[in-house]
């Protein structure tokens, strides 16, 4: 709901979850706390998405499949609206710590051949994001890991070393 309506009320809030609004106000005592908890839930979901995804370690194909599947999940489990949630400097510095993450990862791929060398630097890492945010949002019929792998079939055939 925040996702389509950032302005949202916690009493449209409460009436979309089935609960009365007094109920929210019980366990968050204002809209930011409710949004903070929500921004935090996503962030930890996205860390652990990360983790899962073993991007450090595994085969580049098997890691970038996994952290697609995994945000896309993410993605469709928290969707918020991202420039606001990122107007927090707490939260976007937890948020830059992970996107270092993914092109540490991004690099390697690169460097093992997974991925063109020649592109404009930071291109993946811009492009990555965008495609995980359309599939989630325009392919809802599709599970995690099928719209995973349109996304990953997307950006190797595009992006992908010959």
């Amino acid at each position: 709901m925040l996702a389509a309506d950032p302005g949202a009320s916690i009493a449209s809030i409460a009436g979309e979850a089935g609960v009365d609004r007094r109920t929210v106000y019980r366990r968050f005592a204002s809209r930011e706390d409710l949004l903070a908890a929500i921004y935090e839930s996503r962030l930890t979901a996205i860390e652990h998405a990360i983790a899962d995804a073993r991007l450090r370690e595994a085969p580049a194909a098997v890691a970038l499949h996994r952290y697609v599947e995994n945000i896309i999940a993410v993605n469709r489990t928290w969707p918020v609206d991202l420039n606001r949630m990122l107007a927090d400097d707490d939260v976007r510095a937890r948020r830059d710590a992970s996107a270092r993450e993914v092109d540490a990862f991004l690099r390697r791929a690169t460097d093992e051949g997974f991925l063109r060398p020649d592109l404009p630097a930071g291109w993946v890492s811009a492009l990555l994001p965008q495609l995980m945010h359309l599939v989630s949002r325009q392919l809802p019929e599709l599970s995690a890991g099928q719209a995973a792998d349109v996304v990953v079939d997307t950006l190797l055939n595009g992006l992908g070393a010959p």
